[in-house]
């Protein structure tokens, strides 16, 4: 059996007037939003696709897909707690995760603390098993263009015992 296992995760999302920018569970202010069925936070989105990544469970989709009205308006938070809440999860405790969140803006290095702090919480993990660093893509691509941004996840577990 093995004693370590890894997930990746990704996730995007356009600007979207009339809504609040959710990153990792933290309302940044800003003067959009991100569209999307849920709260449509990405890093939490991405993050949730690497949990069950690293045990080959599907993806967020699968779970909490975007066709059901029971999950408009979801609050991310609770989705990521639901996903790592499955059984699956009991023989496992997270080590690492590191996100990655690609915007020109909101910039994100004011709010890396309480994004941490708030995913850390979440997943009852000490906060300094949660990385989380903004990047630029210099003006190149949708992100570039201010039309949305992208996040990765990667996530590490270590079998218990």
């Amino acid at each position: 059996m093995a004693k370590f296992r890894s997930g990746f995760g990704y996730d995007a999302h356009r600007f979207a007037e009339g809504r609040r920018m959710m990153l990792c569970g933290v309302e940044i202010p800003c003067d959009y939003g991100l569209a999307g069925h849920s709260d449509a936070d990405a890093p939490l989105h991405a993050l949730t696709d690497a949990l069950l990544g690293a045990l080959a469970l599907g993806d967020i989709g699968k779970l909490f897909p975007d066709t059901d009205q029971a999950y408009l308006n979801a609050d991310s938070v609770v989705l990521l707690q639901k996903a790592y809440s499955l059984e699956a999860f009991r023989e496992w405790e997270i080590s690492s995760i590191d996100i990655t969140i690609v915007a020109q803006k909101p910039k994100i290095a004011p709010h890396t603390e309480a994004m941490r702090a708030r995913i850390a919480g979440a997943l009852n993990i000490d906060v300094d098993c949660v990385s989380i660093k903004g990047k630029t893509t210099e003006g190149m691509g949708f992100c570039g263009r201010g039309e949305g941004l992208q996040t990765f996840a990667q996530v590490l577990l270590e079998r218990k015992g």
